[in-house]
């Protein structure tokens, strides 16, 4: 991989960016000042603090851009304790990142206040970091946090970016995340993932008497809370790619019913009662519409439902069970799981044409398939000689990839840039008396898997778009 510095062009002059959010996403004002090497984008922030909760375990790749992300200085003990606790979520994102390498802080030549008012390059460059993150932070009496960070070269000496936030103090952590997609872009030249979240089941209870409700979390395991009651008996959750809202399938009373929650109100509703048994919704790329699966009569097929009218159609009439259907990023294909022709393989199907071609070709069972957002790729769940595994293929079926294995690893979803999986797996535990359930992400490129840590059991993710 090339430094970043070769990845930087030239600006000259300034440029000022202003933008507001509101909503979920509560006022976080950017100013974006692209200095001498090269302008770069703002995106917005928000949301709520949690602590770290997330292991490296595994993982090799290409060289990796050093970079050291130094504490933000505060004036008070509270934005002193703040700026340390920013500074700590851009490092633990960018050390998972795969592409960069975060140096360790006992190996920072300079402390905080130092290096921000008097960055010693030369110093740095002997420490091994290409790269040195800094900033400030200052709490008005309005409760009004702002945030100022800078990136700096060692090897070219000079600064990259500097971005300052004005949003409300619990809005610190989102910050972090912020920050980390802009050095991500500026120094790899690849979209971050950090500003997302992840929803996903949340398990308890003994097996006979099983709990599983609705839950959210940053995607570093920040932030997290439960959104359902354990009433309802959740599966399946997937996120509209075009807003805030989660689609989700949960069992009230004695009838499976298909919902939709709004993140930003807090209001979900339910879409239809359908006949027979409705399992595994997806929105569309727009948002506007939905297929999922229905079992009537003996039989599953695929169905599309228009979210406006509720108006539903009917996708596919074969002798087999057809579900888990994914759209393509333009909306006009869809991949699917089916057994019709004996076990369960991928089909693509269009919706202008109807027409349906199998593009699972290795041995095993495959089943769960994804479209990347970028439409490069199609991720699955396969297994063979009773062992899971969690791969991608092509949309013709070429070039298959198994990322990752185990006791069983299923329901991949993919990160907003499409560089990221997110699964769970399941496995014995110690004793074998019992199985547990947990989440892991894997980078397509570098194979770095991690393990999520959640309060509970969780399985079924599904990866938000970046937050707005």
């Amino acid at each position: 991989m090339n430094r970043s510095r070769s990845m930087v062009s030239n600006f000259n002059g300034a440029l000022r960016i202003r933008s507001t959010v509101s909503g979920l996403l509560s006022g976080i004002v950017l100013v974006v000042l692209c200095l001498a090497v090269g302008a770069a984008q703002a995106q917005n922030a928000g949301v709520v603090a949690s602590k770290e909760i997330e292991l490296t375990i595994s993982g090799s790749g290409a060289r990796q851009v050093p970079v050291a992300v130094v504490d933000f200085v505060g004036g008070t003990s509270q934005e002193t304790d703040m700026g340390m606790e920013i500074a700590r979520v851009v490092r633990n994102n960018l050390s998972r990142a795969g592409l960069l390498r975060t140096i360790e802080p006992h190996m920072h030549p300079q402390d905080a206040r130092a290096a921000l008012a008097n960055l010693q390059y030369p110093q740095w460059q002997l420490a091994g970091s290409d790269n040195v993150i800094t900033g400030r932070i200052k709490i008005s009496q309005y409760g009004r946090l702002n945030v100022e960070f800078f990136l700096s070269d060692t090897v070219r000496r000079n600064q990259l970016m500097a971005l300052s936030f004005s949003t409300m103090v619990n809005n610190w952590r989102r910050v972090g995340h912020v920050i980390s997609d802009q050095v991500m872009k500026r120094l790899t030249g690849e979209d971050g993932a950090f500003d997302t979240r992840i929803v996903y089941v949340a398990e308890s209870g003994p097996k006979t008497r099983r709990i599983k409700q609705l839950a959210i979390m940053d995607q570093d395991g920040g932030n997290h809370r439960i959104l359902t009651s354990s009433d309802l008996l959740v599966t399946t959750p997937r996120f509209s790619p075009a807003s805030q809202e989660i689609t989700y399938v949960a069992l009230q009373g004695s009838t499976w019913r298909v919902f939709i929650y709004n993140l930003e109100t807090g209001q979900q509703e339910v879409i239809s009662d359908f006949p027979g048994r409705p399992t595994a919704p997806r929105f569309s790329p727009n948002g506007d519409r939905m297929v999922l699966s229905i079992h009537l009569n003996g039989n599953t097929d695929l169905y599309e439902v228009d979210l406006t009218t509720r108006s539903r159609k009917r996708l596919t009439k074969s002798q087999g069970i057809d579900t888990a259907a994914s759209y393509g990023p333009g909306g006009r294909r869809l991949v699917f799981e089916s057994d019709r022709g004996g076990n369960q393989q991928i089909y693509v199907q269009s919706l202008d044409t109807g027409e349906t071609r199998r593009i699972s070709r290795g041995e095993g069972r495959y089943a769960a398939p994804v479209w990347s957002p970028t439409g490069e790729w199609i991720a699955f769940t396969k297994q063979k000689d009773d062992k899971f595994f969690i791969g991608i293929m092509r949309p013709d079926g070429s070039d298959e990839r198994l990322l990752t294995s185990g006791f069983v690893a299923e329901s991949p979803t993919w990160a907003p840039n499409g560089r990221l999986l997110a699964y769970y797996k399941q496995a014995p535990t110690e004793f074998g008396d019992s199985m547990e359930t947990a989440l892991y992400a894997v980078d397509l490129f570098t194979y770095q898997e991690r393990l999520v840590l959640t309060p509970s059991d969780a399985s079924d993710p599904a990866w938000s778009p970046r937050l707005r």
